[in-house]
């Protein structure tokens, strides 16, 4: 089912040429780390998965780049296992010695930011495309995030699925999400990015002292003329301190006529500490 989808739709409209210029402007704005949320290969083939973790080396070095898998790296019985295998190095923690299958969640420090990773891929049946965060990893995520709180660092989670209520079709949700939100309210956040539905998405959850922001992306091969917005790629820039911390969003990419790339979108999340728009759409609902 997924090479007749491949075949029919996304072949249409997802080129490489598109990656390639998109990864290239994102490099030349010089990020002090990249996060990629997920969906590097379609079909979970093991050349597919080779050839992903040759263009992560390109992408950057390990420890300039974290991953986490989507729900087409884990598109069939054993695949997330060879992904977990073969992209190692960008989906563990400061503590490498992790073990296959048990990687997530992960944590890694960079200066005054922590940087989460959790994962939501697994296989499914026919049809279906959902995700799973069960309570195990939200113990896990929890203790970390409370331990990188205390320090005062940046907490920024990474997820595939979004997690937040009605965000995309039934068959594609996560299935868990009242975990996730209870981690988010009780141990605390403070930016949260996501991929899975190839939108441009601003979401608002309950946090430990306020509003999160939970921010997705467009596909980074996606080219213009689809129903889906084209390519994109989000620069935040972080600045402050703990408790009056200040965020800002920016958006860059392909232009809708497909005649190159420029900036879509900048906004101000955070100013000292205080949230400064949250029209968009909120979902503060409380975790069960």
């Amino acid at each position: 089912m997924g090479y007749y989808n491949w075949q029919r739709n996304r072949k249409k409209m997802m080129f490489g040429e598109t990656l390639l210029s998109l990864t290239s402007d994102m490099r030349a704005h010089k990020p002090d780390h990249v996060c990629v949320t997920g969906d590097l290969v379609n079909l979970a083939t093991s050349q597919e998965i080779v050839a992903a973790g040759v263009w992560l080396k390109e992408l950057g070095a390990a420890k300039d780049v974290s991953v986490v898998p989507g729900n087409h790296d884990a598109y069939v019985p054993g695949a997330l296992k060879k992904v977990c295998s073969e992209w190692h190095d960008y989906m563990v923690g400061d503590n490498p010695s992790a073990a296959i299958g048990q990687m997530f969640p992960y944590v890694r420090l960079r200066g005054p930011v922590a940087i989460f990773g959790v994962s939501s891929a697994e296989a499914t049946a026919p049809f279906f495309a959902t995700g799973t965060f069960k309570r195990g990893q939200a113990l896990a995520l929890a203790r970390m995030l409370t331990a990188c709180r205390a320090t005062g660092h940046f907490c920024v989670v990474m997820i595939h699925h979004p997690p937040v209520a009605n965000s995309t079709s039934w068959h594609k949700r996560l299935i868990g999400k009242q975990y996730f939100w209870k981690v988010i309210r009780d141990a605390g956040a403070d930016l949260v990015l996501h991929g899975h539905t190839h939108l441009d998405t601003l979401y608002w959850i309950a946090g430990q002292n306020g509003l999160v922001p939970v921010v997705g992306v467009p596909s980074a091969s996606q080219n213009a003329g689809s129903e889906k917005p084209a390519a994109r790629y989000n620069l935040f820039e972080i600045d402050g301190e703990p408790g009056a911390w200040s965020l800002t969003h920016r958006e860059r990419g392909l232009k809708a006529d497909g005649s190159g790339i420029d900036w879509i979108r900048e906004r101000q999340l955070f100013s000292n500490g205080e949230a400064v728009d949250t029209r968009d759409r909120v979902d503060a609902k409380p975790a069960a």
